[in-house]
């Protein structure tokens, strides 16, 4: 394994500053939250990755909602959500059906309810990342796809009762990403959601999957991997990372005793590539700038975190 010493300390460094802009603003003080032109300028994600606002959305009106749901029905509403990753999309469901319950889907109503969106110019998904939108079960609309992806899932495979019996997060990932539309990335993303909830009680570091951006930023970060794999290079910055603050002086702050933990470290790799585009930008890859300027959103977070944590 040989570093590209610059960039690597450069992933601390961001880990850092970025984790401190989060506890300026959760501290209610005045921006700018950092003198870093790049973080002032453009869109970043959390060094935590529960700490984004989708991750909280999702924490506090899907899972943790104050109303009790059956363990099939609160996996059938991770997965739902997750798909569109979008809150407006879930509030829309919210508002035409009441409620979103396994035993309250019906794919037509669904399905006429998104299309009415869509044609009234309304965005139904998220494009924090793009879902696939193949035709994987014959409709020529995306949300079809993935409303039939739904019914095959829970209602014909009822894969459910697969995810409730797996010991690990590998084992569920497994399961998931055997389904059309859903690659490693999106099932490495959905057996994280379904670990916030109490469902289930996985460990969160036995297992992580290098998503593409993160693939970039490893690729930045190491001119030689070794005999390491990606995902081997996740763990080794889980494993380093409190020596490497350490040695670089900074005094990172986490929220309760909690480390970054490898789907957090996995995250920054992806944004340290997001970074490196305007600090870097002789360190070429396929992506050349930043899409999203930041833009500072009136409404306070009160970040709430899994019961099991115990932050």
């Amino acid at each position: 394994m040989k570093k590209r010493q610059e960039v690597y300390d450069l992933y601390w460094y961001f880990a850092y500053e970025r984790q401190n802009i989060f506890w300026k603003k959760l501290n209610g003080e005045s921006a700018p939250w950092t003198n870093d032109p790049i973080l002032r300028e453009y869109k970043f994600c959390n060094s935590y990755r529960v700490n984004d606002r989708v991750s909280q959305y999702l924490l506090k009106n899907v899972i943790y909602n104050g109303k009790k749901y059956s363990d099939e029905d609160m996996l059938f509403r991770i997965i739902l959500f997750k798909l569109f990753n979008k809150e407006s999309t879930w509030e829309l469901l919210l508002d035409s059906f009441g409620d979103i319950t396994l035993d309250g889907f019906d794919m037509k109503s669904y399905s006429f309810v998104l299309e009415d969106a869509i044609s009234n110019g309304i965005k139904i998904y998220n494009d924090a990342y793009i879902s696939c939108a193949n035709k994987a079960f014959g409709y020529d609309r995306k949300h079809d796809n993935h409303l039939a992806l739904l019914d095959k899932m829970f209602n014909i495979d009822k894969v459910q009762f697969k995810i409730m019996k797996c010991n690990t997060m590998e084992e569920a990932f497994n399961i998931i990403k055997g389904y059309p539309l859903i690659g490693n990335f999106m099932a490495y993303q959905l057996v994280t959601d379904i670990n916030y909830s109490d469902v289930i009680n996985w460990s969160e570091n036995e297992f992580t999957v290098a998503g593409p951006g993160s693939l970039r930023g490893i690729k930045k970060c190491f001119i030689d991997k070794g005999k390491m794999s990606d995902e081997d290079i996740i763990r080794y910055m889980y494993e380093h990372q409190d020596m490497e603050f350490k040695r670089l002086n900074l005094p990172f702050k986490r929220i309760g005793d909690r480390p970054l933990q490898l789907i957090d470290i996995q995250n920054i790799f992806c944004e340290l590539d997001k970074y490196c585009r305007e600090a870097l930008p002789d360190l070429k890859s396929n992506r050349s700038k930043i899409k999203k300027k930041y833009s500072s959103k009136p409404d306070k977070i009160d970040y709430v975190y899994p019961p099991k944590w115990g932050i």
